[in-house]
């Protein structure tokens, strides 16, 4: 390999046949990624269609089944073999349907969240998936962003890089652009190349591509980097310990079963049959599977409503989530930034009325200011006369107002040699840049927070020309951003002075940006999203708090603020400032009523964090800075920005919303919460029918009756009513007052709410109704081949209606209605076909021993099921309406803000 330190940058670039300022073409790029291939490490774990199909025979309880199915070939039950195996193949095939959907809707999800690129392709700054970059790219590198592939440096402004995943230095490295004339350097000193894997944490600059996956140093170390291992969830684990529990239990019950059956005479070969399938039927070996399903499917509908999920337990902290704490800019407003005013000194300009192709002296050099202290660059969109920025939502405000007033910002910038800059920060708050004007003159400008910069100014513009910078000047201005800020302006100052000829920038040198003459202000309009308002409210009446974190004025926070209802009539704003002289436990104090925090930094919001979670409180942080990584990291819910957001924090968060819109948060807390109901309902379908199950054959032996079920008509129960009915309560759609009650406490476990009584009492109804009717039939002096048959009938029926009823724990069936999900209608009316199938189709009637019925008879079975269902249901309508005139349901009238 060449090395490329040593080499110029035009050197470099032409090797690659390149251009620095045009990129490659997209057909080009397109050859080079089909010759060099993706820029990917090799993963290491690929989805086996065929191993996940055999690791559904690898469950216990599936080969004490297979055992059995030799057991009864060996006695020559060959009949009974067959259909034993067959349905466990059956059974295989629907949960490899299940688990392989669910692994590829992981391998979805890993794709949406795989990381971005800004290359130069087609004259064009271009947004691109990583692994699609080849040689020859020209990457940009902008503060937060992890680079994603190596390259030799050809610009670079102040940039610093944090290479500690490479060489293991942790303090930041300082590029350059310069070439490096050694023969041989160690990576660390190699500071004109970029790695893939390190992370800029400074400035700005550009690099041609050098290397792609597995030729980048981090591509040749082995094992460096893996892929990506899908962590059960803090659920999951909680399931899992229940299933070993249920497996004991119910091999015991089973066990006891089989041991009556024996005592009261029943043949032991069919008692071990019955026993073995009880304890298959009985055990929900299927809820792991389908809490991963109700996961990857919960999952998918959050990406489609533009939040994407990078770590599964967020799914379940959604639901518990109190507070939200939100980014004001692009999240609560709009991020379509429009310079509205301008004030120089002289006089107030209103950009909405008074654009004028010849602006005057001073308001000219303010725009020019705004026009050349930039980063961003105005393209226009085919078919639209407005101009699209592509950059800083700020910077690209700027470029168009100088445009609407006659000014040219791409042949000014062509006019004018950038001789250096000192990039913005969140920390400085401002940006400056040495230029050289074409009459040979130098000036520094500067843009920045007014605040900043008045402190940095000596003198200002009037309409009598440079004055001194008076106390009472510095108040006017004062006042005047008071005033733009209270009209929710977002304002910026502007700043110049004439510089040496010989004055370079330098970041270890004097300060520059000192003695400098104040231009004016610009406000800038930045309208909440319309969606704002309802999002807040929503949030309010689920009992989730609403903070804004803002590095705005807090004039301008509040006024945002009142329009969409986040600041309270009694809230409290509290700047940056005022926040520093608060001790965490003063914070902790009163942070409950503050509504607005303004004039912050990014590591305010790490202080701010940790005092909610110190007052109990589960915390989801928007963040998109990479200094906003550490207060993402530590809330509970951390929400990267997946427009604005830096690599940096994407990965540091647990959920990245696509469109930056704080609605979206709201959104996912619904989905989250959505999810969970529905898990704790298919818990509560599938464990109230195994009880039913399991109630029929005990109830049946304690009383001294015939083995009400055979073990092949167990199996097939378990085939019919476990699989698709359960899989569609996964699908149910959020509830109409899911965003009414309160948040769920995080430490609630899995049967809290009641769900273990309504568990046991609809148990009790399915093994009831089972029984009544296997019961009446022998009384009525029916043969026990029928008697058997109907209670087949009476114990999938009965389930099946009860599904229904498990589509809420708050509300009754009629008052949910039945088609809005047709997906469980579907489910059921196909598990229904199937067990009439079971009982009238002759061939099938021989493999499970079922009897035709009269119509007499399935109106029993039906009338029985349906009334046990109805009469569960009006119990459950008596009850609400019981607990509702006590008061218990204080969540209905539930409100955490006024």
């Amino acid at each position: 390999m060449s090395c490329w330190f040593n080499r110029e940058t035009h050197e470099t670039v032409q090797a690659f046949s390149s251009h620095a300022e045009r990129g490659l073409t997209t057909g080009e790029a397109g050859k080079r990624l089909a010759e060099a291939g993706p820029n990917q490490l090799e993963e290491h774990r690929k989805i086996a269609p065929f191993r996940i199909f055999l690791e559904q025979f690898s469950d216990f309880m599936v080969l004490v089944l297979i055992g059995a199915a030799i057991v009864s070939g060996l006695l020559g039950e060959k009949a009974d073999a067959i259909t034993i195996v067959a349905i466990v193949v059956l059974n295989a095939v629907l949960g490899f349907v299940q688990e392989f959907r669910a692994e590829k809707s992981l391998a979805a999800l890993r794709e949406l969240t795989a990381p971005l690129a800004h290359v130069l392709r087609d004259s064009k700054v271009q947004r691109i998936p990583a692994k699609n970059l080849v040689p020859g790219d020209i990457l940009i590198l902008e503060s937060g962003d992890k680079v994603a592939a190596d390259g030799r440096i050809i610009a670079a402004v102040d940039l610093e890089l944090n290479e500690a995943t490479l060489t293991g230095e942790s303090l930041p490295v300082v590029k350059t652009m310069a070439v490096l004339r050694q023969d041989r350097l160690s990576l660390g000193d190699q500071r004109n190349m970029v790695f893939a894997g390190t992370v800029v944490c400074g400035g700005r600059g550009r690099a041609v591509v050098t290397a792609t996956g597995m030729k980048t140093e981090i591509g040749k170390i082995a094992g460096m980097i893996g892929s990506a291992q899908d962590d059960e969830t803090p659920l999951q684990k909680r399931l899992e310990q229940l299933g070993r529990w249920l497996v004991v239990l119910c091999l015991g019950i089973c066990a006891a079963v089989g041991t009556m059956g024996i005592v009261r005479g029943e043949p032991p070969r069919q008692m071990f049959l019955s026993a073995v399938s009880l304890a298959v039927a009985a055990i929900p070996e299927g809820l792991p599977a389908i809490v991963t399903i109700a996961l990857a499917i919960g999952v998918q509908k959050m990406i489609k409503r533009n939040a994407i999920i990078r770590k599964l337990p967020a799914v379940e902290t959604l639901g518990c989530a109190t507070v939200i704490c939100s980014d004001k800019t692009g999240t609560l407003t709009q991020n379509e930034l429009t310079v509205t005013k301008v004030w120089t000194g002289v006089k107030e300009y209103s950009l909405e009325t008074e654009a004028a192709v010849a602006p005057a002296p001073d308001l000219r050099q303010v725009l020019e200011i705004g026009a050349l202290c930039n980063n961003a660059q105005l393209e226009q969109a085919p078919g639209s006369k407005r101009p699209v920025s592509l950059g800083d939502p700020t910077e690209g405000a700027l470029l168009v107002a100088a445009q609407r007033c006659g000014m040219e910002p791409l042949r000014l910038a062509r006019q004018t040699a950038r001789l250096g800059e000192l990039a913005f920060s969140s920390d400085r708050k401002r940006m400056s840049v040495l230029i050289q004007d074409p009459q040979g003159q130098r000036r520094l400008l500067t843009k920045g927070a007014a605040d900043v910069l008045l402190g940095r100014c000596g003198q200002v513009v009037t309409s009598a020309g440079i004055v001194p910078l008076t106390p009472s000047l510095q108040a006017a201005v004062r006042a005047r951003v008071d005033q733009w800020s209270a009209e929710a302006l977002r304002v910026l100052a502007f700043a110049y002075r004439p510089a040496d000829p010989r004055e370079r920038l330098a970041k270890d040198g004097p300060d520059p940006e000192v003695g400098l003459v104040f231009a004016g202000l610009v406000g800038m309009n930045d309208p909440p999203r319309p969606e704002s308002r309802l999002a807040v409210e929503r949030s309010k009446r689920a009992g989730i708090k609403v903070k804004m974190i803002t590095g705005d004025y807090p004039r301008t926070a509040a006024a945002i603020g009142k329009q969409i209802g986040l600041l309270r009539p009694a809230g409290k704003i509290i700047t940056g400032a005022e926040l520093d002289e608060l001790s965490d436990a003063a914070l902790a104090k009163v942070i409950g009523e503050i509504d607005i925090f303004a004039r912050v930094s990014p590591h305010h919001k790490l202080r701010v964090v940790r005092a909610l979670k110190q007052n109990g409180e589960i915390v989801a942080m928007t963040g998109d800075g990479v200094n906003d990584a550490p207060a993402v990291k530590e809330a509970d819910i951390g929400v990267a920005m997946g427009e604005s957001g830096t690599d940096v924090t994407k990965e540091a968060a647990a959920m990245v919303i696509a469109d930056d819109n704080f609605a979206t948060i709201v959104a996912a807390v619904e989905e989250g919460r959505t999810i969970y109901e529905n898990i704790r309902k298919f818990i509560r379908y599938l464990l109230s029918c195994n009880m039913g199950e399991i109630l029929t054959m005990f109830g049946g032996i304690a009383m001294g009756l015939p083995v009400p079920l055979l073990p092949i008509q167990i199996l097939w129960v378990n085939l019919v009513t476990d699989g698709l009915p359960a899989i569609a309560l996964g699908l149910e759609q959020g509830e109409r007052d899911t965003m009414c009650r309160p948040p769920r406490s995080p430490r609630e476990g899995i049967f809290s709410r009641g769900l273990s009584r309504k568990i046991v009492f609809q148990g009790l109804m399915i093994g009831a109704a089972t029984l009544l009717v296997y019961i009446m039939k022998l009384r009525d002096g029916g043969d026990l081949a029928t008697a058997r048959t109907m209670a087949f009938a009476a114990l999938v029926f009965a389930q099946l209606f009860f599904v229904f009823q498990c589509r809420s724990e708050e509300h009754s069936m009629l008052e949910i209605g039945l088609w809005e999900n047709p997906y469980l209608v579907g489910a059921a009316l196909l598990s229904f076909l199937m067990q009439v199938g079971a009982m009238t189709l002759p061939w099938l009637q021989r493999v499970f021993y079922t009897t035709s019925l009269t119509w007499n008879e399935w109106l029993f079975v039906l009338a029985v099921t349906a009334l046990s269902a109805y009469l569960s249901d009006l119990l459950f309508q008596f009850r609400n309406v019981i607990k509702k005139h006590l008061g218990i349901f204080r969540w209905k009238t539930h409100r955490v803000q006024s």
